[in-house]
């Protein structure tokens, strides 16, 4: 029967991807749409072959180019990615005996999906995908161009990251991009052992998380003792190092995986200090629990940011809706909140290269002039966060990209400015996946001078 909606979730991923190559949806977006009766393992199925598809979209695209001259209709052409996808996965499991089931199969959703005169197309065409989708990558040098269509990358990307690290740096951050991501969370239950399942990664309370384990995990989730984070989202707090009893600023903070981490750590006993062990004396002094206020934009990221807020027990916590680039001091002041504050985590937007093995569509946004403007707006939203920082506090500016014109960079333009005056650069963290093992960051410690600007 022509053109009837195929069931399961191959035929459901088809659709996803037919609406990502017509429309181009940020892909967590369209992954929202999956059928809500799908279980677990069905749901990470469809997620496996949309993620997979768009991940190599640029090498599958490549190979049907030099195939089909003509490019058929949208579901039609969502078939011959997914089964491209299924070639490459199979070949890098070093079973290549199962293309001539992902023939057939795809043959068969194509029935469904499009026509009978299609189902023969997606014959020819898959038939011949074998070859160039299940070659190993060359191991000699090659350009940006070659490079940039065997891991299926932007190539003017891959100059760009060659100029920055090299040919061998950027090899090994192309090859981690396209491999599939690990999962990882972080431990909240104090004084509660995680499962085994949770194999410790060196961090404090992260952990990774063994593969086909969703439904041990969600329970965990919903209960608040587990919260999924990659490392290197880490590292911005831990440098920040919030205490007890401080006043905490996060800006940019939906969707709030930072803001929890903070007062997590703010919640955590402290060291006695000489004082606090004098004044205690008696038994009667006792830690003032801290604020932690919040600001992001208005908008649906502030609904997870909310959900994040409302797990924090024993601090005081406040959200404001308000741009982070106008003048903070009059929303705040409308909600009653300080002005100036002990530390500030201003976690810019960016380009995101340091995270493209989690988002995987994001190379394929990116343009080149992204890296000048996040620059400016970085910087703007620099020189707006300072102004939120008592004297004699700090401030962390950090991002999820790896390029140093988001971070060193940003940071060096106003520390030599005008404003930068008061201001000290105190240590640095840049994360890079081919070497940490994890996500990619930047995170910069700036002490501001007691002296008033």
């Amino acid at each position: 029967m022509r053109n009837q909606p195929a069931t399961g979730t191959w035929a459901a991923a088809a659709q996803l991807v037919a609406r990502w190559l017509d429309l181009r949806e940020r892909v967590d977006a369209l992954l929202d749409g999956l059928p809500r009766g799908f279980t677990g393992p069905e749901r990470a199925r469809c997620q496996h072959l949309v993620i997979g598809t768009v991940r190599h979209f640029g090498r599958i695209d490549a190979a049907l180019s030099r195939i089909v001259a003509h490019p058929p209709r949208f579901s039609t052409r969502a078939v011959l990615f997914i089964a491209g996808f299924e070639i490459i996965d199979a070949a890098a499991a070093g079973d290549d005996g199962r293309v001539a089931k992902i023939v057939h199969h795809a043959v068969e959703q194509a029935k469904a999906l499009a026509s009978p005169a299609e189902a023969r197309l997606v014959n020819a065409v898959v038939r011949k995908l074998a070859g160039p989708l299940s070659a190993l990558a060359p191991t000699l040098n090659l350009s940006a161009g070659e490079l940039g269509e065997y891991f299926s990358h932007p190539p003017w990307l891959v100059q760009v990251w060659l100029q920055q690290f090299g040919p061998e740096k950027t090899r090994a951050l192309l090859e981690w991009n396209q491999s599939p991501a690990t999962l990882h969370g972080r431990w909240r239950a104090v004084g509660e052992a995680p499962p085994a399942f949770l194999k410790p990664t060196g961090r404090p309370a992260m952990f990774e998380i063994e593969a086909g384990r969703w439904p041990e995990v969600e329970p965990l989730l919903k209960a608040g003792k587990l919260y999924l984070q990659d490392p290197s989202t880490c590292i911005p707090v831990e440098l920040l190092a919030p205490q007890p009893g401080e006043s905490v600023l996060d800006l940019c903070a939906a969707p709030g995986g930072k803001s929890l981490l903070i007062a997590d750590t703010m919640r955590r006993p402290a060291a006695p200090s000489a004082d606090s062990v004098s004044a205690g004396a008696s038994g009667q002094a006792a830690a003032k629990p801290g604020r932690l206020v919040a600001i992001d934009l208005p908008g649906a990221r502030v609904d997870r940011l909310k959900e994040n807020l409302a797990r924090i027990p024993d601090l005081d916590v406040a959200l404001v809706q308000a741009d982070a680039l106008e003048n903070l001091a009059l929303p705040l002041r409308a909600h009653q909140l300080p002005e100036s504050y002990d530390a500030v985590l201003l976690d810019a937007p960016c380009t995101n290269t340091g995270v493209m093995r989690h988002r995987v569509d994001v190379k394929w946004r990116l343009q080149a002039g992204d890296f000048r403007k996040h620059h400016q707006q970085q910087l703007s939203l620099l020189h707006s966060a300072i102004k939120l920082v008592r004297p004699g506090g700090r401030l962390v500016y950090s991002t999820c990209s790896i390029d140093a014109v988001e971070n060193e960079q940003v940071v060096n333009s106003f520390l030599i400015g005008k404003a930068g005056g008061p201001w000290e650069l105190e240590k640095t963290v840049l994360s890079y996946p081919w070497q940490d093992g994890h996500d990619g960051a930047g995170a910069f410690l700036l002490r501001r001078s007691q002296s008033q600007m």
